[in-house]
């Protein structure tokens, strides 16, 4: 299927930009512009509705990626939802965080001082963080499913295996760079808690975000709270504690239906299609970039490769690589690029074209 021809981009660009903010669809945009105008119709309802129509989008969501609704918050972003999840665990837990992880995962438990230990990303990642685990005896685990700097993508099996092993340990995942590149099982997937920013993978544009938790996480949140009175207020008797805590206030409908429109266009895509296309030509990239001897040592020789590749090249071309239409970003000490469903192999060869003139 030729999925970018469900976007608009100039034959002039290369967008390879989507770990910074993804691309929204075509269809997206035409959907904005009639619920704006339906939205604010003097003599519409739409406004009344806010309730029913998160509810409906929270569903979408958990029928796509296998949770209960009921364990699925609608968050203006993932930082919110992680400051309210961290804020409501018990006191005096160990947390383990990886080094140079993104920094709105990481500083919520550095900046409220708890106690906590870094974990070194290196090629065999998940061999470490089990051996730092044992060692330090963790209480919890946040880590981004992929990582932002280098693109190195955990083993999800592990993840199981390490929820399997240490089933007290609360798993938690950073999914914004992840989530809307393959299907994903929450319920078998061994987090208790994974949440996410819309706009960049799952192409929903800014002010939305996810959040889904465990059974065994929603039960330890805020349990001091969750044991006294109940919202006894006609609007919020549907309310559990937990919302009143994730989902305050009232919600943006356009960011959030924004988001319902990404769930459906994934959904009419399919997933499994989708991981086939992004495994198709990210394996064309690593295989020209390796060529070239511009991949990270510690991501070549992994098994399980993500779409976000850090390119070792000095981010001093950056201009360079824009002014020629390559839409990328300056991390780490390379350049960043990311494959997704409307990148084709003739886009990994314009990036090929541009490396090659460069003189290094």
């Amino acid at each position: 299927m030729d999925y970018k021809s469900f976007f608009d981009i100039s034959s002039e660009i290369t967008y390879l930009n989507t770990p910074g903010n993804g691309l929204m669809p075509r269809s997206h945009y035409a959907w904005r512009g009639r619920r704006e105008q339906d939205f604010f119709a003097v003599g519409g309802d739409l406004r009344d509705q806010q309730g029913a129509f998160i509810t409906n989008i929270k569903s979408e969501f958990a029928a796509l990626f296998n949770c209960s609704v009921s364990n699925v918050f609608a968050l203006p972003n993932f930082s919110f939802g992680l400051h309210t999840l961290i804020n409501g665990l018990p006191k005096g837990l160990k947390y383990a965080i990886l080094d140079e992880d993104y920094p709105s995962l990481n500083y919520p438990v550095i900046s409220r001082q708890l106690d906590y230990f870094k974990i070194t990303v290196k090629a065999q990642l998940e061999v470490n963080i089990e051996d730092c685990i044992q060692k330090h005896k963790a209480d919890v685990l946040l880590l981004s499913v992929v990582q932002y700097i280098n693109g190195l993508k955990i083993d999800l099996s592990f993840i199981q295996y390490l929820k399997s092993k240490y089933p007290n340990l609360i798993i938690i995942g950073d999914a914004t760079q992840y989530l809307g590149t393959e299907p994903f099982d929450f319920e078998n997937s061994g987090f208790d808690a994974i949440g996410g920013s819309g706009y960049k993978w799952m192409m929903a544009g800014f002010g939305n975000g996810y959040l889904i938790l465990s059974n065994q996480l929603k039960e330890l949140l805020y349990a001091d709270a969750q044991q006294g009175e109940r919202p006894k207020e006609a609007m919020w008797l549907s309310k559990s504690i937990l919302d009143t805590f994730l989902e305050p206030g009232h919600q943006d409908t356009l960011s959030h239906g924004t988001l319902g429109q990404s769930i459906q266009f994934l959904k009419l895509l399919g997933l499994d299609n989708i991981q086939q296309h992004l495994q198709e030509i990210s394996a064309y990239a690593y295989e020209k970039l390796g060529e070239r001897d511009l991949l990270l040592p510690e991501i070549k020789n992994r098994k399980i490769k993500s779409s976000l590749i850090n390119i070792q090249l000095d981010p001093k071309y950056y201009d360079l690589l824009m002014a020629s239409g390559i839409k990328c970003f300056p991390r780490g000490k390379g350049i960043r690029i990311g494959l997704h469903l409307y990148n084709t192999l003739e886009d990994v060869d314009k990036l090929m074209e541009v490396i090659d003139k460069i003189e290094k």
